[in-house]
């Protein structure tokens, strides 16, 4: 960002007080991490008011501070109603004067993969800035927005949701060019009902999609493919049928474990791919024809494609593999439900040797809770997981139903804690461990442990 103070003031319609001609680089709501250049924003949050760190920040060298109560100290504010509203306002300009075109990804599982894959790829040809972490909500979005450059040529902005009317307010900020959903699953049911309200509120990003832009869907989701057309756009779908419909294809597909899939990627227009995707998961394949679409549509040869594919490398906590002397961790503990639970399982049922999986709770599944977790403790009990340790309140009923269908060592621990305490005395050097469940279970600390 290179933008003046009264030009922030402007876009939120915000009352500046002190110099108006400051300039301003970047925002953050982290006081600890104010620099030079930076408007510091105080929210008021349930904890902690961020109000009270205002006078530091200025005397870290913050340009100023947007607030919603005028400090008794001097220094240079913008005094706004709601500076969490401020932010996506200012946001929302700043967006329209950028020239970097806009991937926009959603969906219910694999989010943070597809963005990487499609970041991977398009890296190949252009510029490009992607979210990072778990910026992807109201707050989030508009703090990756402010991080896009006036020379980026792309800008991937993962939009993550839990209720109607967010994605309404993350598209009108992020304008796509071009809209991906990966799937429709059962995530955030509290809010949402059902598959159908999960739809109805994830297609919501189509509403403020830039005019003649381009949406990809996931070919193979039975939601996805009700979607016929938006403000005159086909969709491009992409999945593992030639039926006519698919305009990428997956096809002479491979499975190599823990080290990754080959396969052909088939356009409609006759061109293929032939390519070695680095990391495990079917859902990889997936990840690997929405970038591949992207990549065509933003006029990437085959061959730089091709390259992104094979350069694509996985972040912690999402599908991650981590060696070590005596272990090889999936560390998938990012998140989880019920869709990306069985999709991690089957990745470690073809693993080879000894077969371990540290599952613990989902969140926000609505009134089906137990159901859904008894339903990916089936899963389990069918797959060839040798050792299976279900952990926290929920997934008790996991390990019940897991013990139905399997006479292999099914255990279930209270927390995460108890875990850690007896997990050195259940493996076995050479075993390959899973551990996935919602973030809130603190799982990255099994990990951590795992990898020490």
């Amino acid at each position: 960002m290179h933008l003046t103070v009264e030009k922030l003031g402007e876009y939120c319609n915000g009352k500046v007080i002190g110099n108006k001609n400051g300039i301003v680089t970047n925002i953050t709501l982290d006081s600890r991490k104010v620099a030079e250049g930076c408007m510091f924003v105080a929210v008021k949050g349930e904890r902690v008011d961020g109000h009270k760190f205002v006078q530091s920040t200025l005397e870290q060298g913050a340009v100023c501070a947007l607030v919603e109560k005028m400090p008794e100290t001097e220094g240079t504010y913008i005094v706004v109603e709601s500076t969490l509203q401020a932010i996506k306002e200012i946001a929302e300009a700043y967006r329209k004067t950028l020239k970097a075109k806009v991937v926009g990804i959603t969906g219910s599982v694999g989010k943070t993969s597809t963005k990487e894959m499609v970041a991977s790829i398009l890296e190949q040809k252009y510029k490009v800035t992607k979210t990072l972490g778990n910026f992807n909500n109201e707050i989030g979005l508009p703090l990756t927005v402010f991080r896009i450059q006036e020379d980026d040529d792309i800008a991937i902005l993962e939009m993550g949701i839990s209720d109607f009317g967010e994605m309404s307010r993350l598209t009108k900020i992020a304008r796509p060019d071009i809209c991906m959903i990966t799937n429709i699953g059962q995530c955030h049911l509290e809010n949402l009902g059902d598959r159908d309200g999960v739809l109805k509120a994830k297609s919501e990003i189509f509403e403020c999609m830039q005019e003649n832009g381009t949406i990809i869907l996931n070919g193979e989701d039975d939601k996805l493919t009700t979607i016929k057309e938006i403000k005159g756009v086909t969709p491009k779908f992409f999945g593992l049928k030639e039926n006519g419909e698919n305009f990428a294809v997956a096809k002479n597909i491979v499975d190599k474990g823990m080290e990754g899939t080959e396969l052909t990627i088939a356009f409609q227009d006759g061109e293929s791919i032939e390519t070695l995707i680095p990391v495990a998961g079917n859902h990889m394949v997936y990840n690997a024809l929405a970038g591949a679409i992207a990549g065509k549509v933003l006029g990437l040869t085959k061959e730089e494609i091709r390259a992104g594919i094979e350069g694509y490398q996985s972040i912690a906590g999402r599908n991650h593999t981590i060696r070590t002397e005596n272990f090889t961790i999936l560390d998938d503990c990012y998140n989880a439900n019920p869709m990306s639970m069985k999709a991690a399982i089957d990745i470690i049922s073809k693993s080879k040797g000894r077969k371990v999986a540290v599952l613990g709770d989902m969140f926000e599944l609505g009134a089906d809770e137990l159901k859904l977790h008894g339903e990916v403790g089936e899963h389990a009990g069918k797959s060839p997981i040798d050792l299976l340790i279900c952990v926290g309140e929920l997934s008790e009923r996991m390990a019940e139903e897991a013990r139905k269908y399997s006479d292999k060592v099914v255990l279930h621990y209270q927390d995460r804690e108890e875990v850690i305490g007896k997990i050195g005395s259940l493996l076995k050097k050479g075993d390959t461990i899973l551990v996935k469940a919602s973030h809130g279970m603190g799982f990255d600390k099994i990990v951590k442990y795992l990898e020490e």
